[in-house]
């Protein structure tokens, strides 16, 4: 993996925990930011966690899915919204593993990551119809069912937790009121565990989550938010495990996951800096002979609404 210009070898890559200004958050651009704010997802980190994405996402969700696209009335392709799509990782992994002719339409808040994710994005799906792109800049916090119109699908990856319960809400209002599906994908589940283990990974675990839950954040609390939301709205929904294992095939991916999470951890309970100082280094060197063994819990949504609205 060659980082870009200005990584320091052993720093976070932004995305990978805290980085920038204190307080900031590593999320996708879903609100404003000023002109000096930082990128808060580094093509880098998207670019080191997407095959780990792709292995750890729920294959039993595309079966569902399919039926309910194949069966959407007055459709000769369909048009799927991808929210905070960064590099494009979804559309890569998704759209070969579905029939018929594809419009994607790829939202961020970050101009680059657009231009990336557009010219990286699949041609053909499964059954070679072509798969077309568009792109739109903007803020995915705050979609409406006009905005969705036309829409077959909406998916997201990593989202969930970065939104708030109203933002969630909004979203299930504006899925389910443009009668549309979404496969919302990766969202973090609070739950990890490390081979071998450690009597700080409870502690670390637990300070990490609190600081998902900043600023009104749902973080770990996201998908059973985003299920209830979903299912409020009239929606069924689906919910299967779609953790990340790491060994040492993902040894730099988990170098960065680690700083991160100790990182923001840390920010989170200052008073940990010390023992989590000597637990990072003990860990890290784990990692490099190969002895470190790392499941990050991830859960994946599927709410299929009935088309036009309502409940399925």
């Amino acid at each position: 993996m060659a980082f870009g210009p200005g990584h320091v070898p052993g720093a976070v890559i932004p995305g990978a925990g805290p980085s920038g200004k204190p307080g900031s958050r590593p999320t996708v651009k879903l609100r404003e930011a000023g002109p000096d704010d930082p990128p808060r997802y580094a093509p880098e980190w998207l670019e080191l966690r997407e095959p780990a994405d792709a292995a750890g996402r729920a294959h039993d969700l595309l079966d569902p899915l399919r039926i309910r696209l194949a069966n959407m009335p007055g459709k000769s392709g369909v048009v799927i919204h991808d929210l905070g799509c960064g590099t494009g990782s979804m559309g890569r992994w998704l759209a070969p593993r579905l029939d018929g002719a594809q419009h994607w339409i790829l939202h961020d808040r970050d101009p680059y990551l657009l231009h990336f994710a557009a010219v990286s994005s699949p041609r053909s799906a499964a059954d070679g119809s072509r798969v077309t792109v568009e792109t739109r800049r903007g803020d995915v916090a705050r979609l409406t069912p006009d905005a969705l119109q036309g829409a077959s699908l909406v998916t997201a990856s990593a989202l969930l937790d970065v939104l708030t319960r109203e933002e969630i809400d909004a979203l299930a209002a504006a899925c389910t009121g443009a009668g549309c599906p979404a496969l919302l994908t990766l969202s973090v589940a609070g739950r990890v565990e490390l081979s071998p283990s450690h009597p700080l990974d409870a502690e670390l675990t637990q300070a990490f989550n609190d600081h998902q839950r900043r600023d009104g954040l749902l973080g770990p609390d996201a998908v059973t938010a985003a299920a209830e939301a979903f299912s409020e709205h009239g929606a069924t929904v689906r919910l299967h495990p779609s953790p990340w294992r790491l060994g040492p095939e993902q040894a730099a991916l988990t170098e960065q996951w680690l700083r991160g999470w100790v990182g923001a951890a840390v920010e989170e309970r200052p008073e940990l800096r010390a023992e989590a100082d000597v637990y990072l280094t003990n860990r890290l060197a784990a990692l490099a002979a190969g002895e470190l063994r790392v499941t990050v819990h991830h859960v994946d949504l599927l709410a299929l609404s009935r088309p036009g609205g309502g409940a399925s």
